[in-house]
């Protein structure tokens, strides 16, 4: 999607040297930019360089904004592409172009979930179906407890599936949005997300069983 009425507003004021607009998109994105660097880069201080690295770029930058992306899409991706680069100096690039260890067979259910395949009715369909966090109190659910384990969950996934579902879950991105800022396609994009909402899932319901014996 292209520029809003809004972020062209935006983008004239920041032309202008308007300090009241660069304070408000800064308020708007800043703690999201550091967390989204923290997914490339070794640290948070080296995440908060890449991030005024990245402020200096769009500042830099704001005469060649043509609108053809949201506001948003194009502080992000002047973000991705300097965390990149600052990853790439780590040795901690993500292997996005190749999309490594994500094989179209990779199981994203265990097996044992399901009934064998020679099973005369039921052959292959749920034999244990997922548990319904609606059924859970609200509470529980936002416990300290279960968002600790939830982040577990996460940091353990490949980093391709990590990274969407952070940005996905987490930052509140669309679809779209990940997929430009990842340079990767909407069908691989959706089985990165699928498998790891999958894996966090079973890791956090394997959690409550444990506590529910």
């Amino acid at each position: 999607a292209g520029a809003s009425p809004e972020d062209l507003r935006l983008v004239e004021a920041l032309k202008a040297g308007d300090e009241p607009a660069f304070t408000e998109i800064l308020n708007q994105y800043h703690s999201s930019m550091i967390r989204v660097a923290m997914m490339y880069v070794s640290s948070r201080a080296v995440a908060e360089e890449v991030v005024q690295e990245t402020w200096l770029g769009v500042i830099k930058g704001l005469a060649r904004f043509e609108g053809r992306s949201s506001l948003k899409t194009w502080i992000y991706r002047i973000l991705t592409n300097t965390a990149k680069t600052r990853a790439e100096r780590e040795g901690r690039s993500i292997p996005f172009s190749s999309l490594a260890g994500e094989s179209d067979e990779e199981g994203v259910v265990d097996a044992d979930r399901f009934h064998d395949a020679s099973h005369p009715n039921w052959g292959g369909h749920w034999e244990a179906y997922p548990r319904s966090w609606s059924e859970m109190p609200e509470q529980r659910l936002l416990s300290n407890e279960i968002r600790g384990r939830i982040e577990d969950a996460v940091e353990t996934l490949p980093a391709t599936q990590r990274t969407v579902i952070r940005l996905r879950d987490i930052e509140g991105f669309s679809s779209e949005e990940v997929c430009s800022l990842l340079e990767i396609s909407e069908g691989n994009q959706r089985v990165l997300l699928h498998r790891a909402r999958s894996k966090v899932r079973a890791a956090i319901e394997d959690y409550l069983d444990q506590e529910d014996e």
